[in-house]
């Protein structure tokens, strides 16, 4: 079903809770993102909060019960794309969940208020880009998203947060840490969207991290030269820098 459907299902209920976990997805690989949005949609303040209430016990990771609390999250985005900029403070705690669906839940709302307001959560991000690395992560899985860096002034502005970002990483005493990986995983996708969005600038910003001394900086630069969306953007510039890193290595 598609979100449209999916609003009209949810107008006909009374009590969503057995149909949405019914209807998640879950255990399994991929949650049902459609649902997620039009809960987002349909759903209201009292409902999100109900379910990101529940606790890592009560809904582990891979439980259906976690599609509730992921669907809370997501509506937070809804509401803070609607005015409430309340939300950002809860917004900022789910972002370091222990569970990695609500974190990418927290991305997702996120988004949802760039859509509406790009500029706002630039600012926003500015500031969570000086948080732990959960928070930076969100910060990294938020703004790459190609929908969102269509204006050259915002993906701009999103290469200069990643380089940002990935100075802290190459400044980083505690590379062992979880948290520390999982945004090292974010980063070695991340730059590439922002990249493609605006090539110009952010080809030299590539190149400089990766001719820097630092394992983890140029492990994000190589995971993001394996991008299909690079080699679309300038197959010669991706080849030439893979047979220099090759040689390097």
């Amino acid at each position: 079903m598609k979100v449209e459907a999916y609003r009209a299902a949810l107008h006909a209920l009374k009590i969503w809770d057995p149909f949405l976990l019914d209807e998640s997805g879950l255990p399994g690989p991929r949650a049902n993102l459609e649902l997620v949005q039009a809960v987002a949609d349909e759903g209201d303040a009292a409902l999100f909060k109900r379910y990101i209430a529940l606790t890592p016990e009560q809904a582990p990771t891979n439980s259906r019960e976690v599609f509730l609390a992921v669907c809370g999250v997501v509506g937070l985005g809804r509401l803070l794309a609607d005015g409430d900029i309340d939300q950002l403070i809860v917004l900022r705690k789910c972002a370091s969940d222990p569970r990695w669906r609500i974190r990418e839940g927290a991305a997702m709302a996120l988004q949802r208020w760039g859509e509406k307001d790009m500029d706002a959560l630039l600012r926003a991000m500015a500031d969570w880009r000086t948080g732990n690395w959960l928070e930076q992560r969100a910060v990294v899985a938020a703004l790459c998203e190609p929908k969102l860096l269509r204006e050259p002034k915002h993906a701009k502005r999103v290469l200069q947060l990643l380089d940002k970002i990935t100075t802290s990483v190459s400044k980083a005493t505690d590379r062992k840490a979880d948290d520390f990986k999982v945004l090292r995983q974010a980063l070695g996708y991340g730059w590439s969207v922002a990249v493609a969005a605006r090539p110009n600038e952010g080809r030299p910003l590539m190149e400089k991290w990766l001719a820097v001394d630092d394992r983890d900086a140029r492990w994000i630069m190589r995971e993001n030269l394996k991008k299909n969306r690079l080699a679309k953007m300038d197959a010669p510039w991706v080849e030439s820098w893979n047979r220099r890193v090759a040689a390097r290595h």
